[in-house]
């Protein structure tokens, strides 16, 4: 390999497309060594550095320049993208298009120039999904300018000298199923989030007053496809913790204290929950107080090194020991990653390569002024400290493990979150080449009236890699020495008792294990839908990272449960990023998934809106009924039959006064358009409605469901009408009401005030000398707990419980 012309032919013109500017110029500077020169594109934050450079012996007129991510956008064509243009159920199917939006257009402007003059176009996008399909969106445009490219890809995965050269001596042909991969989830989350963004919306926001914002008139109750599932982690743990009814136990604990010290012996049946169980084995105990030593065990144990980093790991971790939010720790990761600290930020990669030289890795930290002697004894053969990090068994054939690729000890213009996570870095990769920590731990076993106990010890024999990776901890107590068959009288025999606790809120560490396990979102995006969720007001995070969801949250994630519909569980997100993977592949189609995944969902959009009186009560529960006018978009748009006044518009079911009108019966529940037309009326076609009256409004000769139409001809619905206009209004109906648990009585429904619980409500009894107290969402996850399921196609009872003695 060799710089500036030579062998081979005329120099051939190569346009280099990065992913961001900063990633350009690092390519441009590694490749020209600091000689290139610099120009203005049609972008002022997108130059143009240019060079000479030899590929393969061949001589290259280099021209690099980026992009700043994705370089298109996918959207609806215009008559969708009105919120009320069209039925939301349309969304499923409406006609997308991807293109370049206005305020990139200078970007394509100057890739489209610049094509034109060249041979080859070299992609530097980011290696993974993303950066492929981005990467397709840079060849439509540069091929549209220029159908003669000859197309490669650069793979790489640090900012640093011998990976970037190595990767344009070895170019590669761009992954069209990767792309077509981030195609899929790209459309199939628009229309979902779409669908359901506006189905929630223009159904609820006018209904209710959600002042969580300021501005309730523009709040946006969006959806999203592992935004949700994501809620639903943090609301089902919230609803555990409200269904927990405390239990006290008893234990009994023995001590014993000798000149070596004093050792702590737990009970081997934990405890008991029946108190006069526990008082007579108690007693029998105190009248036999003296202790056998029945067995002593010594064994060796190993504190393993941890696995290479992945992304998640990474978040997770970070988020552990800084308390650092996911969305934080990927933005400083990926400014150490353009500056060429650390190899990419997102990969689920935690095996390294055989290929790779770990040993050249430790050699660069050799001089850091506190890790670098640790990082000397594992490079010594002497210390026996080295052992080849484990294989965590994820591999996505794109970037390695996170590591450290360029010495520090600090930049100027670091942060001191920069500072943490490249240390993080640094002390994980050096830890996960080391040996194992080594640790003899004793166990002792003893027996009073019949009785078992433990106790056990450790002690620490070799910290190996706990010597540089100080997060974690590896403590233990040193025990005295005991023989089997030794005697002793305990220094202490007790019995105490405990209260069973809830599971804690979910951390941000917790909250991405639960997204990793189910396959929730990417490496890549994890942080995104948490971030989200607090964007939205849909959950709250306090000083300890520990996640509560909102009213706003809770009722949403309520009324799609009251409805069956598992939307906020992630199997059905699970099975999409499976569906995503097998179109990465080449096992499945991007059609094939898609068609799929929206029929599904379609079908359960649909069911959600015929049973959206569920999302209605959920948010009932939590927030004040608005008397603002119901916007007319509540319903979607359905047409029902032309204008008789114009012959030109449609008429449509609306709850907005407009100046051709039909007006509806005022004790109308539903009205649903058919597909049946009716054969009398004109000018046609006039559809059929799908009517259901309150039946505590309507006299009781007339039937709840009723198939009608508006058109004239319809002598029951014109008799209700007059009934509606004419007749005595009915109260409205009463909600349900929440009995006192002790006296029986309907309950008074009131607002908490306090700090932990504001804008809450709760029930309590009317009368004051009686002490029942209950929450919502106690009382709805009591309902849970209790087995009872409403699903689409049938109604389960609750699920019987054994019960018997504990032990």
């Amino acid at each position: 390999m060799h710089h500036g012309g030579g062998g081979g032919g005329p120099a051939i013109r190569v346009l280099n497309v990065a992913e961001k500017p900063s990633v350009a110029k690092s390519v441009a500077e590694i490749l020209s060594r600091g000689s290139m020169q610099s120009r203005a594109g049609r972008s002022q934050y997108n130059r143009i550095f240019e060079f000479n450079y030899a590929i393969s012996g061949r001589a290259c007129r280099m021209l690099v320049t980026s992009v700043t991510g994705h370089l298109m956008e996918l959207e609806f064509e215009d008559r969708f993208r009105r919120w009320h243009s069209c039925d939301p159920a349309e969304l499923f199917h409406a006609p997308v298009r991807k293109s370049v939006p206005q305020d990139k257009q200078a970007i394509k402007q100057t890739l489209e120039e610049e094509a034109r003059r060249c041979q080859w176009l070299v992609l530097w996008l980011d290696c993974d999904r993303e950066g492929e399909n981005i990467a397709y969106e840079v060849v439509e445009v540069c091929t549209g300018a220029n159908s003669r490219l000859d197309i490669w890809r650069a793979r790489f995965s640090a900012l640093i000298d011998r990976e970037i050269h190595e990767s344009v001596q070895h170019l590669v042909r761009p992954n069209k199923l990767f792309a077509d991969a981030v195609d899929a989830r790209q459309e199939i989350d628009l229309r979902i989030g779409a669908s359901f963004t506006r189905f929630q919306t223009m159904l609820l926001k006018d209904a209710f007053v959600i002042d969580i914002t300021g501005d309730d008139r523009n709040l946006v109750l969006s959806y999203g496809p592992c935004q949700f599932p994501t809620l639903g982690f943090i609301v089902e743990r919230f609803w555990e913790i409200q269904a927990h009814k405390p239990e006290e136990f008893w234990m009994i604990n023995c001590t014993h204290t000798s000149d070596e010290g004093t050792a702590s012996f737990g009970w081997i049946r934990g405890h008991l929950f029946d108190h006069s169980s526990a008082v007579i084995i108690y007693e029998m105990c105190v009248e036999e107080p003296m202790a056998t030593v029945q067995n002593v065990r010594n064994q060796e144990k190993l504190k393993y090194p941890p696995y290479p980093l992945s992304t998640v790991e990474l978040q997770k971790r970070a988020s552990r020991y800084f308390r650092m939010s996911s969305e934080r720790t990927m933005k400083v990761a990926e400014e150490l990653y353009q500056a060429g600290f650390i190899s990419y930020p997102r990969t689920e990669t935690d095996n390294f390569s055989p290929n790779t030289d770990l040993h050249a890795i430790v050699r660069e930290q050799v001089s850091h002024s506190v890790w670098g002697a640790y990082a000397q004894r594992l490079l010594n053969p002497e210390t026996r400290l080295w052992k080849n990090p484990g294989n965590g068994g994820h591999d996505d054939k794109a970037h390695p493990p996170i590591h450290p690729t360029k010495f520090s000890e600090g930049e100027n213009n670091w942060s001191p979150d920069h500072r943490k996570l490249y240390e993080l870095v640094v002390r994980h990769f050096l830890a996960c080449c080391s040996q194992p920590a080594v640790g003899a731990e004793t166990t002792v076993e003893i027996d009073i009236a019949g009785e078992q106990f433990n106790a056990s010890g450790r002690v620490v024999l070799a910290k190996n890699y706990l010597d540089v990776y100080h997060f974690d901890s590896w403590g233990g107590t040193l025990l005295p020495t005991y023989n089997i068959g030794q005697q002793f009288i305990p220094t202490t025999l007790t019995l105490d008792s405990g209260v069973t606790r809830p599971p804690p809120l979910l951390t941000e560490a917790d909250l991405l294990s639960c997204m990793d396990k189910a396959g929730i979102g990417t490496d890549a995006t994890m942080h995104d839908h948490i971030k989200k969720l607090l964007d939205r007001y849909y959950a709250t995070k306090d000083e300890n990272t520990r996640f509560s969801p909102t009213n706003l949250g809770e009722a949403l994630v309520m009324g799609y449960d009251e409805m069956g519909y598992e939307l906020w569980k992630p199997y059905l997100r699970s099975m999409m990023e499976a569906d995503m993977k097998s179109v990465s592949i080449g096992t499945k189609s991007k059609s094939e998934v898609l068609q799929s995944c929206l029929q599904q969902m379609k079908a359960c959009f649909l069911d959600a809106r015929v049973n959206k009186v569920k999302l209605l009560d959920a948010m009932g529960t939590f927030f004040a009924r608005s008397n603002r006018p119901i916007n007319e978009a509540q319903n979607p748009v359905e047409v029902v039959r032309p204008c008789g006044a114009c012959n030109e518009s449609e008429m449509v079911l609306k709850q907005r006064p407009c100046r051709n009108v039909v007006w509806l019966p005022g004790f109308l529940s539903e009205a649903t358009v058919t597909n049946q037309v009716c054969p009398i009326c004109a000018p046609g076609p006039v559809y059929k409605i799908q009517f259901k009256f309150r039946r505590r409004d309507i006299p009781p000769n007339f039937d709840v469901d009723h198939l009608g139409c508006v058109g004239g001809c319809d002598d029951i619905l014109k008799e209700l009408m007059e009934i509606s206009r004419f007749g005595r209004r009915s109260q409205a109906a009463t909600p349900g009401q929440v009995l006192c648990g002790s006296c029986g009585e309907p309950c008074i429904s009131l607002i908490a005030n306090t700090e932990a619980n504001r804008g809450r409500r709760f029930y309590k009894c009317h009368n004051v000398d009686c002490g029942f107290f209950k929450r919502t969402g106690q009382l709805y996850a009591e309902r849970r707990q209790a087995g009872v399921c409403i699903c689409r196609t049938e109604r389960r009872h609750p699920s019987a419980r054994a019960e018997g003695p504990r032990p």
